[in-house]
């Protein structure tokens, strides 16, 4: 029997090995030798498009099964699913837009094997980029270049088209805090919503995420004390714990992140309990909570689902009824940051311990705006000092 054909009763195989895997294809007909003889002469036509690099398996096998366990689209699934087990609920979301919207449109139906470092280059240069900021297109290729890393686990000698591509990013926005006289703006216009001001006052001088911020429940306050536990987030629409393990961590207040806890507890401090569930860090574990939420949305008296609900239904109209220039509410945990360092009293150690960061490079990368206006005076202090 030549090499690569094989009689099995009265059919006719072909094989030959692709990509480090053995496969074999049905030829149609009996086992005549005239169709043994045509099984040799495509098992020769294969083997050739395959040194060649020209081989597709489509165009030989249409209706064999390995067609669809080897298209792109099969292996967006098996990703998909593997990061269904390891990632939150909204980072999943976000994956599973990037691919819909996409990924899967345009490479779904195409077989991983033909996919081209070129192509690849063509749609993100000529399709993704003239219409989605560089740190999307960035996190579709991203997406893109770990699929094609589960591909090469089954076929471990196939290439990686995405090798080489870089999506270079522009350098970030630095952060945007607001200074002293535009917080006393903030807080000292009035409002018919008390709640939302007590809330914006506690993270101007207390420094958490806005997803803490509305997460935060009286079980988790300590008035007495002066401090405050950030134990869980609230992220599109649901509880989980913290960013990362630094980021639980308990906090003693200062004085105006205190006074407005004190005048958050005539409003909410009584009001019965809610049960919640909290999912873990494995985004498996699911357990519940008990708690009475300390900020309530002042619209419509339930806690806020979403940092969105704050930012356009009362932020927004009351920076502008203040006059001041319009930031999103993450930028006070960025006043926090940089009011304190600004007074030159605590250390960067000290901050990076408030804010749940693991080191004092997040600080200053991040949060080390230095307000002038605010600052002391740094040159009279070292003229003073110096004798000059």
């Amino acid at each position: 029997m030549p090499e690569g054909v094989e009689v099995r009763g009265n059919s006719v195989r072909i094989y030959f090995r692709y990509q480090g895997e053995l496969c074999r294809e049905a030829i149609p007909g009996p086992a005549t030798p005239e169709n043994i003889a045509n099984a040799e002469r495509i098992v020769g036509v294969i083997n050739y498009e395959i040194e060649a690099g020209t081989f597709s398996y489509a165009r030989h096998f249409p209706n064999s099964p390995k067609i669809q366990t080897n298209t792109f689209g099969h292996y967006i699934d098996l990703w998909l699913g593997i990061k269904r087990n390891q990632m939150s609920a909204s980072g999943i979301r976000s994956h599973e837009s990037r691919i819909e919207h996409h990924i899967r449109p345009r490479w779904g139906p195409v077989h991983a094997d033909q996919i081209d470092h070129l192509d690849l280059q063509e749609w993100l240069q000529g399709t993704l980029m003239p219409k989605l900021h560089n740190k999307t297109v960035r996190e579709i290729l991203s997406i893109v270049r770990q699929i094609f890393r589960l591909y090469r686990t089954r076929n471990r000698s196939a290439h990686d088209p995405t090798d080489g591509i870089v999506v270079t990013l522009p350098d970030s926005d630095d952060p945007d805090p607001f200074t002293r006289e535009e917080i006393d703006l903030i807080l000292g216009t009035e409002t018919h919503r008390p709640q939302e001001l007590n809330l914006i006052q506690f993270m101007i001088w207390s420094g958490p995420r806005v997803s803490e911020a509305i997460s935060l429940a009286w079980e988790d306050v300590d008035l007495k004390a002066g401090t405050v536990l950030f134990r869980r987030a609230r992220v599109r629409s649901r509880y989980k714990v913290t960013k990362t393990r630094r980021s639980t961590r308990e906090v003693k207040l200062l004085a105006p992140a205190l006074r407005a806890l004190e005048a958050q507890a005539m409003l909410t401090r009584d009001l019965a309990p809610v049960q919640i569930e909290v999912t873990d860090r494995d985004n498996r574990t699911v357990r519940r909570q008990s708690v009475r939420f300390v900020f309530h949305n002042g619209g419509t008296g339930q806690p806020y689902s979403t940092s969105d609900n704050l930012r356009n239904g009362w932020w927004k109209t009351h920076l502008n009824k203040a006059k001041v220039r319009y930031r999103g509410p993450n930028q006070c945990r960025h006043t926090f940051a940089s009011q304190i360092l600004s007074s030159g009293v605590a250390s960067p150690e000290w901050i990076a311990d408030q804010l749940g960061h693991t080191s004092t490079a997040m600080v200053f990368r991040h949060y080390a705006k230095f307000i002038s206006q605010d600052g002391p005076d740094i040159v009279g202090m070292l003229n003073r000092a110096l004798d000059l």
